[in-house]
Parts: C-alpha cells; structure tokens; sequence
C-alpha cells in the first residue's frame, strides 16, 4: 500500500475565491492522502468574503486561510508539489515560476465567482464552481495515482479539467 500524501498547489491571479476553494475541498477530500495549497500570480491579499461565506456554509474550516503568492512556493524550502492546477484562465495564460520537483500540470478553468456583480447571482456562481470543483476533486482523489506514469496521469487529469459545466 502507497503511503505516499501528494501534494497539489491550486493557481488562480488573485488567490481570494477559486484556488481558495478547491485547497479547501481537497484538503477535505483528500483524506490525509492528498494535502493541498493555493496561490496567485498577483495575490489579493485577502479572500473574498463569498468565499468564505459558502465555505462556511458547508461547514468547511475557514481558519488560516489566507492570499498568498505563487512565489511561496517557488522558493527553496517550499513543499515539492506533485500537482499543480490552473483554476483560472489568466493564470493559465501566465509564465509560472519553475516548479521544483516537475509537478504534473492541468488546466481546470472555471467561471471567475467574485466577478459576478449583482449580490445574488454572485452567490449562485460561487455555488457552481464550488459544486464543479467538487466534482473534479472527486475524480481526482478516485485517480490510482501510483499505477499511472506520467503521461497517463496528466491525460486523466486534463480529462478532469473538462468535466463540469463553466
């Protein structure tokens, strides 16, 4: 038995709502077998209260969360990821640090919920890519990591990033 805890870093520009999320739903998720990050390109410095309030409301422990930038993890010293996510399109598009360890990479863009303007619809997207994350961590968590090589692993793992409306 594999007793191995992957580590994956979850990017977003602003690191306040979508990288938040999906390092806390895999944390959850993860069962002590995956242990999660998030950061962006150019941090916040704050997490959207959305965020937080949908967190909260699915009783997810919000304590320590923080905006922090990709850099953290770029650094030496910094935890060698395993994974590392694109949440967002920007973030995509970006030149990222080299990560130490040569982490598999994915592209998982969804919808940008703190974008949302009116207070309602804002709530609602953040529900969807929350219920979309979810979803696509779920897939993930049920991938038999160590019996894949890297190419098939980063297949299944794009493969991932398209399930889910956006």
């Amino acid at each position: 038995m594999d007793s191995k805890t992957y580590k994956a870093l979850f990017l977003c520009t602003g690191n306040s709502a979508r990288s938040i999320l999906a390092e806390v739903i895999l944390n959850r998720l993860g069962e002590g077998r995956f242990r999660a990050f998030s950061a962006g390109s150019q941090p916040r410095g704050e997490v959207h209260p959305g965020a937080l309030a949908l967190l909260r409301d699915h009783g997810e422990d919000t304590l320590g969360l923080r905006s922090k930038s990709w850099d953290e993890y770029a650094r030496p010293g910094a935890p060698l990821m395993d994974f590392v996510f694109t949440v967002c399109d920007n973030a995509a598009g970006e030149v990222c640090p080299v990560w130490p360890g040569q982490p598999v990479t994915a592209h998982w863009g969804v919808e940008d919920p703190a974008a949302v303007v009116d207070p309602v619809e804002q709530r609602r997207a953040f529900l969807r890519v929350y219920q979309v994350l979810e979803r696509r961590i779920e897939l993930l968590t049920l991938l038999k990591v160590e019996s894949l090589d890297r190419l098939g692993l980063r297949r299944h793992l794009q493969e991932i990033g398209k399930s889910g409306s956006r």
